[in-house]
């Protein structure tokens, strides 16, 4: 079965929204970091809000391996509306979108990583649907914005790996167990 992999950036104060704000400095650790992660994947769902600012940005960008990464792979939006750009292998989810996740887990394929999309997150998240958080947090506060982990039940995590790039992230990998009472 495949994998469900929520790959965020967050602060230290677990702001996921707007990481350009706290994201100042990238090395070489958190290249291989998230090379590593989008190695397994060969699908994503992102929310429509991502999805929009991404298709306008990644097609042209030469920031790499992610620009080759996201251009090719195969893109899952939840969106009640219809897309309104255009961007090679994205599709609108048709139906529940933890549903649809289920599915696409039974299929034969790699990982399905879920990039930026906070909202998409947490839904996954709350549904028990997700199997690994892989999060780079950073050494600051952000002191607002939205946190990816607010309005979530209790969930039960067992860190996989935890590293410290030489720009001072941590880059943390947890292996999602469920609920208090799995």
């Amino acid at each position: 079965m495949r994998k469900t992999v929520v790959y965020e950036l967050v602060s230290l104060d677990g702001v996921a929204e707007g990481p350009d704000r706290f994201f100042t400095d990238w090395d070489k650790a958190m290249d291989a970091n998230l090379a590593a992660v989008i190695a397994t994947q060969d699908a994503v769902v992102l929310g429509r809000r991502s999805y929009a600012e991404w298709a306008r940005f990644w097609p042209d960008s030469p920031i790499q391996p992610f620009a080759d990464f996201i251009n090719g792979v195969a893109k899952h939006v939840a969106t009640s509306t219809p897309l309104d750009l255009d961007w090679a292998g994205a599709t609108a989810i048709d139906g529940d979108l933890v549903d649809v996740v289920r599915e696409l887990k039974q299929q034969p394929g790699g990982d399905i990583g879920v990039h930026a999309s906070i909202s998409v997150a947490q839904t996954l998240l709350a549904a028990g649907v997700v199997d690994e958080l892989r999060l780079v947090i950073a050494p600051s506060i952000a002191g607002s914005g939205r946190r990816l982990l607010d309005g979530l039940p209790p969930i039960r995590l067992e860190t996989i790996r935890s590293e410290l790039s030489p720009a001072g992230y941590l880059l943390n990998d947890y292996r999602v167990l469920g609920g208090p009472a799995d």
